[in-house]
């Protein structure tokens, strides 16, 4: 294709001056970047799968506020618009009236076509047709319902024969010409690259940067805490300060917020200074006491982000996705992330890594043995396990809560969502961990459709509740003011290291010497509960089967791949059986896990050795940081 000095010039000023290319007679537009997001929400979740983030309209049932951005139109023309989108419900619901219905507008004027209504797939909706002129144009999305409308990308194209692709190979090469993203931005060369920002990432990272380890920290998100943060809103549980290394929970207690379990904690050292410190928090915020699922600000994101830019030697990158990375033989050499906003990538090269994503991402691109579900009774020998292994796991649950209003207030019908009656509707108020969904499904490659079932079950359990329950009147002036739109996952991925933690180590109380942080959490497994007269849809609610624990310490080997020399982890994906997962998973106890592994990842970096070789000539060493617990901020 040709262009004159003309074309060049605005092609150049485009490039320099706006967040996405148009060229020739093709604009691309990736919905996430819209110059103003207005009441849509960014969701990066499915990453992995679709290719892209996108933006939803997470409103509760109310319409939210308009996207917008602008774009300048090189030239005179008849252009083709295509939306990529899908309708959500359509996997259960087909027939229903999509929940996901949004416009587009072009300079204020919507297009004729109603967006997020045809396809259970992500797909190219054709929105016909239209004539624009050279110039500035403003684009907005326009909410219809609040009932997570999505939208991943817009073209406009002059040549109609064009079908942009909607398989993940070609869309991805489609969507990087697009968008020009030839170069990947060179971000530095560290000692210890950490992926994942939840509270064993945040350790990790605090820990190692202490010790003097140049680090960088990558979370995939616009806040720190993974499960903790207010975007999902579980809390802290487990027991820090606890032997043999009764020094190992600095850290967590110093980014964690006070809820709870830190009350259950000093209550049982009522006259300790720190103790007392909680008692006159929880007195001024009795809120506070709420574990799950309360208000935003008992999770505290952004102690947490200052926590970690008062560091000297960590930079910190949020809103970056690790899809790729680079190996030389059994050794990580860099990982590459991508921007989930702009899409631009970013390298970032290291000598030592740690997996804290969760879902063992890193790990897993690294070709790290891993597990995913329940091993065998005969494989395992514990009491837990199934007689035949299996591919169940806990599950993600979608939290919510209602506040009660001096008005009443209404809640619209939902006739593509769970269809509750007075027999099977949950006459509560708030939803807290037990709202679980996907515990047969894979958590990873799964995890929109795992969401949005949980949201057919919150939605339509309140529709009910509003509308038709014989309690109705009870429920009239309450209104639903938060319902997660980030599922908090339990389980998924378990990177496999040189030892395998049991059911029976846990509960036997079989001693290693390598033992580290220790958990105190019992044996907690989720299962689905079947709800009678709900047969026909996927189960929503879970129960959990605990068994009581003596305080356990878990061995080091946990905490390193035994095929990836250079890659540790620490939180839900450590080295465990999925029995065993049930004690470890807790976010204080993974935050102990996080300090462990800086700790070990500073002796790596000084004597310039792997994770294993920690274990098998510098544990002596270890064990004595461990004594003396992670060094105070300078």
């Amino acid at each position: 294709m040709k262009y004159n000095i003309l074309n060049i010039r605005i092609l150049f000023l485009l490039l320099l001056c706006s967040r996405f290319i148009s060229y020739g007679q093709q604009i691309f537009i990736e919905a996430e970047n819209f110059d103003d997001r207005g009441g849509w929400v960014v969701d990066q979740q499915s990453i992995d799968i679709i290719g892209s983030s996108y933006l939803m309209a997470h409103g509760l049932g109310v319409p939210v506020q308009d996207a917008t951005t602008t774009v300048q139109i090189p030239q005179n023309g008849n252009y083709r618009v295509w939306v990529r989108t899908r309708n959500w419900a359509a996997p259960w619901a087909p027939a229903a009236d999509p929940p996901g219905k949004f416009m587009l507008l072009f300079d204020g004027k919507p297009l004729p076509t109603l967006f997020g209504t045809e396809g259970a797939d992500w797909h190219w909706q054709d929105g016909g047709a239209v004539s624009l002129g050279k110039g500035e144009l403003r684009l907005s999305l326009h909410d219809m319902t609040g009932f997570n409308g999505r939208c991943d990308a817009i073209l406009l194209t002059t040549d109609h024969r064009l079908s942009p692709p909607n398989d993940n190979r070609n869309l991805a090469s489609f969507r990087r010409r697009a968008l020009d993203q030839k170069k990947t931005h060179f971000a530095g060369k560290y000692e210890l690259v950490v992926v994942g920002g939840g509270i064993a990432g945040i350790t990790t990272a605090i820990t190692a940067a202490r010790m003097g380890v140049k680090v960088a920290l990558i979370q995939n998100r616009p806040v720190l805490g993974g499960n903790n943060s207010s975007e999902i809103r579980v809390g802290l549980s487990g027991l820090i300060f606890k032997p043999p290394y009764a020094n190992l929970g600095k850290v967590v207690d110093e980014i964690g917020p006070i809820g709870h379990w830190t009350l259950y904690e000093a209550n049982q050292d009522p006259e300790a200074e720190r103790s007392r410190r909680i008692f006159e928090i929880i007195e001024k915020h009795p809120e506070k006491r709420q574990h799950n699922a309360g208000p935003k600000s008992n999770y505290e994101d952004e102690k947490k982000i200052e926590a970690v830019k008062r560091e000297k030697n960590i930079e910190l990158f949020l809103n970056m996705h690790v899809f790729d990375l680079q190996k030389r033989g059994d050794r990580i050499t860099a990982v590459i992330g991508k921007d989930i906003i702009s899409g631009k990538e970013s390298i970032f090269e290291g000598e030592l890594f740690a997996d804290c994503t969760g879902d063992a991402n890193l790990g897993f691109l690294a070709g790290a043995d891993f597990r995913m579900g329940r091993e065998s009774k005969a494989e395992t020998g514990e009491r837990s396990a199934p007689e035949k292994g299996d591919k169940l796991v806990m599950g993600t649950s979608v939290q919510w809560y209602s506040g009660e209003l001096s008005e009443p207030s209404s809640f619209p019908l939902t006739p593509w969502a769970i269809q509750f009656t007075e027999k099977t509707c949950q006459k509560i108020t708030r939803g807290d961990w037990d709202w679980e969904t996907g515990l047969r499904s894979d958590q990873i490659m799964e995890i929109e459709r795992i969401r949005d079932h949980a949201l057919r079950a919150v939605f339509g359990n309140w529709s009910y509740l509003k509308n038709f329950s014989q309690e109705k009147e009870r429920f009239s002036h309450r209104k639903l003011l938060w319902v997660a739109y980030i599922g908090g996952k339990r389980e998924s991925r378990r990177l496999l290291g040189d030892l395998i933690l049991t059911e029976q180590d846990i509960l036997n109380s079989i001693p290693y010497e390598d033992a580290t942080f220790t958990t105190t959490w019992p044996i907690d497994l989720h299962y689905p509960k079947a709800i009678e007269g709900l047969e026909n849809e996927e189960p929503f609610i879970s129960v959990a089967v605990s068994q009581n624990i003596t305080p356990y310490a878990v061995p080091f080997r946990t905490l390193y791949s035994r095929n990836i020399e250079n890659l540790f982890m620490a939180g839900r994906n450590i080295s465990v059986t999925h029995a065993a997962l049930g004690s470890v998973r807790v976010m204080r106890t993974g935050g102990m896990m996080g300090e462990v592994v800086g700790m070990a990842a500073a002796l790596a970096v000084k004597h310039k050795t792997t994770p294993r070789n920690i274990y098998r000539y510098h544990l002596k060493e270890l064990k004595v940081l461990m004594e003396r617990g992670v060094p105070g901020r300078e």
